[in-house]
């Protein structure tokens, strides 16, 4: 990884494919806290976690857009807002229903294994674009990311989380789900930004953030109607400050962080960027439970290192690879 770095310092190519991995890097660490947030806050239902952090991301995205909307408003069509409409769904409204659920049912090690395999779903897709690195080029990768998120796997099943073994399915059908939805959202949100014309992949973001706000606004009824747990002052401030907390970190400044790699890196890299997050939960959910790392989970972060480090290794230009 680091001939990639040094080799790119005077190649324009290289240093934007850098500057992207860095913004990729930095996304999953924000994107990380994620996993934690359900544990912080147990006792309120994944509903109400889902719709309190995508209300404060909607309101300071609304705030944070009001300067520019004049300008940006008569940039924005009807496919446009389709677009968003549907990427707010799939990538945040459902997806942190489905993560919030798994995290609560199956822990944090079983849900950080089947979002592993986000970067195999994306870069298979992604290996069909036009100009594309081939398959066979990554294929080196993906096994090494199959065969983390593989160890992962054994050691959660291996000692399943306190609620026993309907949980831990319950949480894995649900850490599924994720993965099939964050897959859709990841591969539709590239392919957007690389079409963008006259709108920034911040004020994208920040109008998904809009859109994803509206959309919380209308669960709150069914929250109503579904939740029965009584909470004190106590537990509500926790969990207006976990929310705002996720909106602010991981939606407004991972997602940014995320559109601007979208930018820089094809979308095989890109699906390999997202084992930045694995990485990152894994680390935190173990400082959450206060203990040091098994075997198995030392040797899938190694397979997780080795793996996008192979796949920056197929996307080096050939000349670099030379020297």
């Amino acid at each position: 990884m680091m001939t990639f770095f040094s080799s790119g310092v005077t190649d324009p190519q290289a240093r934007r494919k850098a500057l992207g991995v860095a913004c990729g890097a930095g996304a999953g660490a924000l994107w990380g806290l994620v996993f934690l947030a359900p544990a912080l806050v147990r006792d309120f239902s994944p509903l109400m976690l889902t719709i309190g952090r995508y209300l404060f991301f909607g309101l300071i995205a609304a705030f944070l857009l009001v300067p520019r909307w004049r300008a940006l408003a008569p940039r924005l069509g009807r496919g446009h807002w389709r677009s968003l409409a549907w990427l707010a769904f799939t990538g945040n409204v459902l997806y942190y229903l489905l993560l919030s659920s798994a995290v609560q049912n199956g822990g944090i090690a079983m849900t950080s294994l089947v979002i592993g395999f986000l970067p195999v779903a994306v870069t298979v897709i992604g290996s069909r674009d036009h100009g594309a690195v081939p398959l066979r080029a990554l294929l080196p990768s993906i096994l090494l990311s199959v065969a983390g998120a593989g160890c992962i796997g054994w050691q959660a099943f291996a000692a399943p989380a306190s609620g026993g073994l309907g949980a831990s399915v319950l949480g894995f059908a649900c850490a599924v789900g994720a993965l099939a939805s964050w897959t859709a959202f990841a591969v539709r949100n590239a392919r957007c930004l690389q079409r963008l014309e006259g709108v920034s992949g911040q004020d994208w973001n920040l109008l998904t953030g809009i859109v994803t706000g509206a959309q919380s606004l209308l669960l709150v009824p069914v929250a109503l109607l579904l939740e029965s747990a009584h909470h004190d002052l106590g537990a509500w401030a926790r969990f207006g400050a976990v929310s705002a907390g996720l909106a602010l970190v991981a939606s407004i400044a991972g997602n940014a962080l995320w559109n601007r790699m979208s930018r820089l890196l094809p979308l095989t890299l890109v699906g390999q960027m997202i084992l930045f997050e694995t990485l990152f939960a894994l680390v935190y959910g173990l400082a959450w439970e206060r203990r040091a790392p098994t075997p198995l989970e030392l040797l899938a972060l190694g397979f997780v290192v080795l793996s996008v480090a192979s796949c920056l290794a197929a996307h080096r230009p050939a000349t670099a690879a030379s020297h």
